[in-house]
């Protein structure tokens, strides 16, 4: 006897065995991934037939080995689907199981199943459906083909009323000429859209009539017109994109054909078909506007997702700020005061004490969290790149720029921009970035449009900038406007209750990312190295922690080999009755002179030239441009005139 369903619960189950089985047997190419843990979660038979994987090695398979060519395509494709909720996309490619590769098209929508955001992509073979294209068109223009020969022989081969009817009722405009270029017919679809009766245009010259002038109004002499070249040459012709005229004035975009008459061997005259293209050009138009928009997004999704380090696929390597210390918990509360205003924030401190990650802090607190935080190393930008960095620059603005490129205060529009080592910009810069921090406007390089952004600035240096703005090496105005709420990150030493809890995390994140278990420390190893300096301050304390993980003895860190990684080469301290001397501590104008000093030195030593293997940046084991930089910023001349051969 057949089963009967009488509960919800089976037809539920019915509709849900359902679903899956048009799912399975779909034969459309499906596959359920999750973009966000980077794998696939469901693929259908003809996936795996069509990628040449086993479905177990497809749901193993990360997403980013699929298509690892094409990553930042994909990466695009992804970052549209979860913002618009659909996309597609034909420029990716799909590594297949016999390691070949695929050009495919994929068309992506965003579901949400059990509170997971997720993506149900399709996938076509991108050449399999430019032939179903190409072999739908070839049967398309020979059917229309066929169909057109045989109305113009209905029309002109025999005289009926049933073609006369069929001529009066035809959308498109139609009339014939004869030999002499006069017309003997034209429908009243013609008529209509050139605004023309039988009495205008029987015995006519139709070429005066609607064709006389070219879009830009010039004269259009009746020897060139394609019209009558079918009656002289029996061949027929096509005219894409020109103009007739109406009859009160205006013109209108057309495309025609003229079609030679032949009868009895003989040419007697010619059919002309035309049709308004109006609303097709302005359809197109549309479609080209939409695409360029399409393509600008790309763009900027692109030059975006090369700027932000929380990418698609790549590991998030922030892990909050840690600490209980008195110091932390004020910058703390600070963060939590600035993090709610918009306020320029200047952050000051040693180099490793976690600047970033207070910047990082204040954005993700803030109403901009939403937004991007772009970041900037400005002591990582060559001088003569600043401009292009900070503003972007136009296709042709100079060598090398090949496409127009959007600038980091662009990108970071509606958000934040995190400036670190500020005290790196060029003077000649210095101007322009205050004009974005006091009005919000700027110009790409190479162009003369005015650009206005609404940029929160957070900036970070290791320098005493208003020491600078005394020395002329920064401008007061800017130091003013960047350090409206400054913030000071302190160093590791005076943060000793917080080594403790940095140094366990940092050997629980190195023994995840090297595999091995947990390790231990002593507490008097422990104690130990709470008593350290630290010069590199927390990003010593990382580095310091992974080697510890490396050269643990049975997951036990010893005192003796972490001494032995630590990279100064310098002990800790061990237990001792006696106190330890503190080394001698000179003041920061001290240290200045003496770099200064050194840098005179060694130009002095090399005659004042910089580039070369014989030259003072080699010498002091610095980039050229580094030392050209330094050698102005701190105002270093030679007392005698050398050429500029000598120097280079």
């Amino acid at each position: 006897m057949e089963h009967q369903i009488d509960s919800s619960n089976d037809w539920e189950k019915l509709a849900y065995w359902m679903r899956s089985a048009a799912f399975e047997h779909c034969p459309q190419v499906l596959l359920l991934l999750d973009p966000i843990e980077n794998k696939y979660i469901d693929c259908n038979i003809a996936a795996s037939k069509l990628l040449g994987y086993s479905r177990q090695n497809i749901l193993k398979m990360p997403i980013s080995k699929m298509h690892h060519k094409d990553l930042g395509e994909l990466v695009v494709f992804t970052e549209e689907v979860l913002m618009y909720g659909s996309a597609i996309n034909n420029k990716i490619r799909c590594k297949l199981a016999d390691s070949s590769y695929l050009s495919v098209e994929l068309q992506g929508r965003r579901v949400v199943i059990n509170q997971r955001e997720l993506l149900i992509v399709s996938v076509q073979d991108s050449h399999l459906e430019k032939l179903k294209y190409q072999n739908k068109e070839v049967g398309r223009i020979a059917q229309n083909s066929l169909l057109e020969m045989q109305y113009l022989k209905s029309i002109f081969n025999q005289d009926s009323l049933d073609n006369a009817l069929m001529l009066t009722s035809v959308g498109d405009g139609l009339y014939c000429v004869d030999t002499k270029g006069l017309c003997t017919f034209m429908n009243p679809a013609a008529k209509k859209l050139l605004g023309r009766s039988n009495e205008e245009v029987i015995g006519q010259n139709v070429h005066y009539l609607h064709h006389h002038a070219r879009a830009d109004g010039t004269h259009y002499p009746v020897e060139q017109c394609p019209i009558y070249a079918a009656v002289r040459d029996g061949v027929a012709y096509e005219g894409h994109q020109e103009v007739f005229w109406k009859h009160n004035g205006p013109s209108f975009p057309v495309e025609f054909t003229s079609t030679p008459i032949i009868s009895e061997g003989k040419i007697i005259g010619a059919v002309v078909v035309f049709r308004d293209i109006s609303e097709r050009l302005k359809t197109e138009k549309h479609l080209k506007d939409t695409l360029q928009e399409l393509s600008d997004l790309k763009v900027r999704l692109e030059d975006e997702n090369a700027y932000l380090q929380q990418e698609f696929l790549i590991e998030k390597n922030f892990h909050g700020i840690i600490g209980e210390s008195a110091p932390i918990q004020h910058v703390m509360k600070q963060i939590d005061l600035v993090a709610k205003t918009d306020a320029n924030v200047l952050i000051t401190g040693e180099s490793g004490t976690g600047k970033e990650l207070i910047a990082m802090a204040i954005h993700e607190a803030s109403q901009r969290e939403h937004k991007s935080l772009i970041r900037v190393n400005c002591a990582a930008i060559p001088h003569e790149l600043f401009e292009s960095e900070f503003f972007g620059h136009i296709k042709g603005a100079f060598t090398g720029a090949v496409r127009d490129r959007v600038g980091r205060f662009e990108l970071a529009n509606g958000g934040t921009i995190f400036l670190d080592e500020v005290g790196e910009i060029p003077l000649s810069l210095q101007s322009k970035l205050l004009r974005v921090l006091q009005e919000g406007q700027f110009e790409r390089v190479g162009d003369d449009k005015t650009r206005t952004v609404d940029v929160r600035v957070i900036a970070a240096t290791n320098r005493d900038l208003q020491e600078e703005s005394k020395r002329h090496n920064f401008r007061e105005d800017l130091f003013f406007r960047l350090n409206v709420f400054p913030l000071h990150s302190p160093p590791l030493r005076e943060r000793k209750g917080d080594i403790a809890l940095l140094a366990m995390h940092f050997l629980t994140k190195a023994s995840e990312k090297n595999g091995s278990t947990q390790v231990k420390l002593k507490k008097s190893v422990l104690a130990q190295i709470e008593q350290y300096t630290w010069p590199g301050n927390i990003r010593e304390l990382q580095n310091v922690m992974e080697r510890a993980v490396i050269t643990a003895v049975n997951g036990v860190i010893e005192l003796n080999s972490l001494a032995q990684v630590n990279h100064h080469s310098i002990e800790l301290p061990q237990p001792s009755e006696k106190e330890v001397e503190l080394p001698t501590v000179i003041s920061d104008d001290t240290m200045q002179q003496m770099i200064k000093d050194n840098m005179l030195a060694a130009l002095e030593q090399c005659h004042w030239k910089i580039f070369g293997d014989d030259g003072a940046a080699k010498l002091l084991g610095m980039k050229p441009t580094t030392l050209t930089s330094r050698i102005k910023r701190l105002g270093l001349a030679r007392n005698t005139y050398i050429q500029q051969k000598d120097i280079f």
